[in-house]
């Protein structure tokens, strides 16, 4: 298995904006989808930020998901999609530790539903340590859901 990461390019929205549409996903995820003129709205703002680390993730040359650095509520979180259709094979752990080789901002947050175990055993594979298993913000865009705050130290810390 060969994963890359490259930047995202507007070529890869339409798979990306598919990815985040399956029911069984954002069921998962715990988040809403944005319908089609939204969803490329929000990513056009996304790929005009130069603050906002966005990479594509490649199996074979075929983009099978995203990842993506950004602030939100004050906190530098982290974000991962994987196309339903990867899941199970390993490709968001590989992908992450790849991102993070990448990715020099610390600390990193992620926030992930009480239900998603896999992205769970993803961060901790990855060196996230669970902090809150009932974060809440006003800012999460998903349905209402227990949600649970990882944490990524910088080097060295706790």
């Amino acid at each position: 298995m060969i994963i890359a990461l490259r930047d995202v390019v507007e070529d890869d929205l339409p798979t990306l904006f598919e990815h985040q549409y399956d029911p069984v996903a954002y069921t998962m995820a715990a988040y809403a989808p944005r319908e089609r003129d939204a969803f490329m709205e929000h990513w056009a703002m996304i790929l005009a930020n130069p603050e906002v680390t966005k990479k594509s993730i490649l199996l074979g040359g075929e983009v099978v998901g995203d990842m993506v650095r950004f602030e939100r509520a004050g906190l530098q979180e982290i974000g991962y999609w994987i196309g339903r259709e990867h899941w199970g094979k390993g490709i968001a752990s590989e992908a992450l530790t790849r991102f993070l080789d990448l990715e020099p901002v610390r600390p990193l947050y992620a926030i992930v539903a009480e239900h998603n175990i896999a992205s769970h055993r993803v961060l901790e594979k990855c060196g996230f340590t669970l902090m809150d298993r009932n974060y809440e913000s006003t800012d999460l865009p998903g349905p209402d859901a227990v949600d649970y705050l990882f944490m990524l130290a910088a080097s060295g810390a706790g």
